[in-house]
């Protein structure tokens, strides 16, 4: 302890004080530096900034190393610059390479800034993601599945175009870009179980969809955890738009709105009036879940 204390007194009570200061400021390299260094260290996060910051401090070590090699005359000095100048380089370097390797199809790049981007998913999750999947065109008129005939065994999200949604012929509800195709169907299965559409979906107009194929997305989802739950908060989320978009579509009598909220609402209310088929279908689709 008594060590202790006497080399911080040596280091700092008998070090020798300044006695006379230098009247002139130093060059103009030495000031370039020092603001390069504040501007570099108020740069974000993520790639982008991470290249923001490596470059402006890497710039700001390399005018040090000028400044020490040219009016200071100090090798140590010059020395512990250059080498982080060095260092800065390469980090550079290795980060404009990550990001200039991670590209995607003009579908991905869409899918990336408009959906995962807002929500913070970084590139490198979002590229293990689009390596699972595949980019799909669908022709107007063609069916992406048939009610009653097609087994549920993958997953899509729609990018471009729209999609119809009908049961037994009568209108349901449309899919848009950037919605899950049949995020009902798959949050009805569980991983061992298999199923097939109640629903039948038609193109349109030409439209392009992202897909997984079921089995190796549950793969990706015991690999990665954060991709699991990011999932399932926009499977969510996507079937709870698709049940608001249904209720817009069902009347209940003299243009009373039927609530999904209070699904025995209208039972107690009009009893007598005859209901449409689409109420029929709601009411036995929502009798089956209940099983």
């Amino acid at each position: 302890m008594e060590r202790n204390s006497s080399l911080w007194k040596n280091l700092i009570d008998e070090h020798p004080v300044c006695t006379t200061w230098k009247q002139e400021a130093e060059g103009a390299i030495y000031h370039l530096a020092s603001i390069l260094f504040v501007v570099g260290f108020m740069g974000g996060s993520g790639f982008f900034g991470l290249l923001y910051v490596f470059s402006l401090l890497g710039l700001g070590f390399l005018c040090s190393a000028v400044w020490a090699w040219v009016d200071v005359c100090a090798a140590d000095i010059f020395s512990w610059n250059f080498v982080l100048f060095v260092i800065c380089f390469m980090q550079f370097v290795h980060i404009a390479y990550q990001v200039r390797s991670i590209t995607f199809a003009r579908e991905f790049q869409v899918l990336y800034s408009s959906l995962f981007q807002p929500l913070g998913i970084s590139l490198p999750v979002f590229r293990t993601i689009a390596l699972s999947s595949e980019v799909v065109t669908l022709e107007k008129e063609h069916c992406y599945a048939m009610q009653g005939k097609t087994s549920i065994d993958k997953l899509s999200l729609l990018v471009s175009g729209r999609i119809r949604v009908t049961v037994d012929g009568e209108f349901l509800h449309y899919i848009f870009p950037l919605q899950f195709l049949d995020s009902p169907e798959w949050d009805s299965l569980r991983p061992t179980e298999e199923g097939i559409f109640q629903v039948t979906l038609t193109a349109e107009t030409d439209c392009r969809y992202v897909s997984w194929r079921r089995k190796k997305l549950y793969l990706l989802f015991a690999q990665h955890r954060y991709i699991s739950r990011l999932f399932s908060v926009l499977i969510g989320s996507d079937i709870a738009d698709k049940l608001y978009a249904l209720n817009d579509r069902v009347y209940i009598g003299k243009r009373y709105h039927y609530d999904i909220r209070l699904p025995n609402f209208y039972q107690m209310s009009s009893p007598e009036i005859r209901r449409s088929p689409l109420t029929q279908h709601f009411r036995n689709s929502r009798r089956y879940c209940d099983k």
